[in-house]
């Protein structure tokens, strides 16, 4: 018999509670006996329904069990009567859900107005509440609360955590709650105001929303502040300079195996933003890119699809066990394949069986950094990488991604054309732009693939080919010249058009 889980509305203002959102969500999912009879819900992550609904927030909370309210300065939006969470606050409170309310530090008079008095209401209401600092203080009270709702309105026969179990949840982002002796000059403060997105604020007002977001700390002596681990590897300038595994290595081979002599070799340390790119660019540039014609266009293809390489790459860096210093993340390049090895195994409940099937549900180790990978647009919102990657190799013509255990690495696979060149397909997306399409004659079409070949074309092969006049093809090909599909070179008897229509 199949175990009833329970659904629980995590309730907040989205853009400000981000981070702690999706670390509640990775938290549940990653403890063995909460994840068997909870499932923590998410707006933005849940499914569109395709049905017009007024507030779509309220119709997901409909469907939930518990209720739980994350509260801080920000009272969303709109305003006007009431916010978003406002909202589902009362409309939780008129269901009788079970309701479990955080209230993020005691800066009470600092919130907005509009919150002072939603937070006001709140305590008329009766409710308890619980303060917290930032998301290390959140998560272990979450959880036990949750526990006691499990036992105490529902039955549910779920043991509190002991001490051990407690160190255990933890180990999930151990890495990233490390408070480090390294001064916070070691933050690019320019990427920190891009990603809070407060270009207007100052050094020191930054820091405290880095503190909020559980990335630094005040120092012992309360005057200045100092590193997590997470604020480093996100935000800092050369993040490999305090912890070496972060840097990844990536080699080019000639062949189907290592050699002592790669083709090529690169190693990465700046900030995870930053590798992400380099190694895209790694593999493109030691990759062939044949050359097809779509059309009217010749269209420069990718021996591997950009995308479901950068998906790959982010999945190691957000996933991989940082806590194991000895081992680097490494990309590796053969003539028919593509590597890329992880430090660590899988979070339980995943197995390899699981990512094959794509039946299972998203957690992370690092839920942090798998946050900020996210909120730079470098990962999925609702953990559908993996499925991604796999439609993605599929629609490029070649085989699913695969995946194993190797020496204490998580390894994906993509698996290249190899001798086969022809296997790359090109996107049945690519065509002409229509307004251009639109401008051409029949014939004009004709002599616009001949140049998409690659071949050049001149005005006596155009009047033989076609049985044309010389000012007939004089005039077909003036009208290529006029949309930028050919471009004229020479002059008298050796002019020729050779092919300038975009490439890809």
């Amino acid at each position: 018999m199949e175990t009833k889980k329970y659904r629980v509305f995590i309730s907040s203002v989205q853009k400000e509670m981000e981070t702690e959102r999706v670390s509640v969500a990775g938290t549940v999912s990653s403890d063995p006996e909460l994840s068997e009879h909870c499932e923590v819900v998410l707006f933005e992550k849940e499914p569109l329904s395709g049905r017009k609904i007024e507030k779509p927030y309220l119709d997901c909370l409909t469907g939930c069990d518990v209720y739980v309210l994350i509260l801080d300065r920000a009272y969303g939006q709109p305003p006007i009567p009431l916010s978003a969470t406002h909202e589902e606050y009362r409309f939780a409170q008129k269901k009788g859900l079970p309701m479990l309310i955080f209230i993020r530090g005691r800066h009470d008079v600092e919130r907005q107005r509009e919150t002072q008095k939603f937070f006001e209401e709140i305590k008329k209401d009766g409710h308890t509440y619980r303060r917290f600092h930032d998301r290390i203080d959140l998560l272990p009270e979450l959880t036990k609360s949750l526990r006691r709702v499990l036992r105490d309105t529902f039955r549910v026969s779920i043991p509190n955590q002991t001490k051990e179990e407690n160190c255990a949840l933890a180990k999930m982002s151990t890495f990233e709650q490390q408070i480090l002796d390294v001064d916070v000059n070691a933050l690019d403060m320019n990427a920190v105001a891009d990603w809070l997105q407060e270009r207007g604020l100052s050094r020191n007002a930054l820091l405290n929303r880095l503190r909020e977001k559980g990335l630094v700390q005040k120092t012992p002596d309360k005057v200045g502040f100092q590193t997590r681990a997470a604020g480093l590897l996100f935000l800092g300038k050369r993040p490999a300079d305090t912890f070496p595994q972060c840097e990844v290595f990536a080699d080019a081979y000639s062949g189907m195996e290592p050699d002592p002599r790669p083709r090529d070799q690169a190693s990465f340390s700046e900030p995870v933003a930053q590798i992400v790119h380099n190694v895209v660019d790694f593999v493109m540039r030691n990759t062939r890119h044949p050359i097809r014609v779509a059309g009217i266009r010749r269209v420069t293809l990718d021996e591997y699809p950009q995308e479901a390489v950068r998906e790959a790459i982010v999945n190691a860096i957000a996933h991989r066990d940082y806590e194991d210093g000895a081992r680097k993340t490494y990309v590796k390049l053969f003539s028919d394949r593509l590597e890329i090895l992880s430090p660590g195994n899988l979070m339980p409940p995943l197995t390899i069986a699981k990512l094959t099937r794509g039946k299972y549900e998203p957690c992370s180790r690092n839920p942090m950094l798998a946050q900020y990978l996210r909120h730079l647009g470098l990962m999925e919102q609702r953990g559908s990488g993996i499925s991604r990657m796999k439609r993605l190799m599929l629609e490029h013509g070649l085989d699913a991604p695969g995946y194993e255990y190797r020496d204490g690495y998580f390894c994906v696979i993509l698996k290249g054309p190899g001798k086969n060149l022809d296997r790359v397909i090109v996107d049945r997306n690519v065509t002409a732009p229509a307004s251009k399409e639109a401008l051409l004659t029949e014939r004009q079409r004709r002599i616009a693939k001949w140049l998409a070949k690659g071949d050049s074309v001149t005005n006596r092969n155009c009047q033989k080919h076609f049985r044309i006049s010389k000012v007939t093809a004089m005039n077909d090909l003036g009208a290529l010249v006029n949309v930028g599909i050919a471009e004229r070179v020479g002059r008298g008897r050796s002019v020729r058009y050779l092919y300038k229509g975009e490439k890809r």
